[in-house]
């Protein structure tokens, strides 16, 4: 699976031309889920008219609203109460997944519950995330970003990547996301790390990860 790891969407061209060439198509060739479901998770963003926002296409972060030939809703929370022929195979036939930021942990739970997490190493989808949606791909996020606690306690999340993400750098509405923060919060990570502003993105293609950006970022080795 491919993995196109934002921090704020799809918001300029250098991160859309390598959506494009992932995809290998036009986005108005491809077919996407959106998938809101980290938003229900996290105080600020849902549930409510935040959720429409992103699903509708009317949010400050381009992600559903490119273009796409369709889209499509994958709510996780509902998916263990259907039967899974419902939804797997529209997800099989899915060219991109839109993931959404909210509560990365909130999301990991969810993901693992429904049981797309099993699904995402043979989906043939790129998988583009957002906040949230590219943390949750991470070993582990930090207690940093803990705020929707899961049963079992923890940090812990999918794992798909070897290295943790700190979003949203040296964003206007959050002044606690310097660089500075970001250097503390990777110094208490098991593993690499990077601090990506709402102008980078991290490509990752068989494994190997390479940063697209027209904004600021950072690389924290371990």
């Amino acid at each position: 699976m491919k993995l196109l790891l934002t921090s704020g969407g799809v918001i300029n061209k250098s991160i859309h031309d390598a959506l494009v060439d992932m995809l290998g198509k036009p986005i108005a060739d491809s077919s996407a889920l959106c998938i809101p479901t980290a938003m229900y998770g996290h105080p600020w963003v849902g549930p409510g008219v935040e959720a429409w926002k992103f699903i509708s296409g009317n949010s400050e972060n381009p992600m559903v609203d490119l273009g796409w030939k369709s889209v499509g809703v994958l709510e996780l929370t509902a998916l263990p109460s259907i039967g899974k022929d419902r939804w797997e195979p529209l997800v099989r036939e899915a060219d991109v997944l839109l993931v959404s930021g909210g509560d990365a942990l909130y999301l990991c739970y969810w993901m693992r519950e429904s049981g797309l997490a099993d699904l995402l190493p043979s989906l043939r989808a790129v998988y583009v995330g957002m906040s949230a949606g590219s943390m949750v791909m991470a070993p582990n996020i930090g207690q940093y970003f803990v705020g929707w606690t899961p049963p079992a306690g923890g940090d812990e999340t999918l794992g798909v990547v070897d290295f943790a993400i700190f979003p949203h750098l040296d964003h206007e509405l959050l002044p606690d996301n310097t660089m500075a923060a970001a250097e503390k919060w990777a110094a208490g990570m098991q593993g690499p790390a990077y601090a990506i502003d709402d102008q980078t993105a991290i490509q990752v293609i068989d494994g190997a990860a390479e940063v697209v950006s027209e904004g600021n970022w950072n690389y924290f080795s371990r």
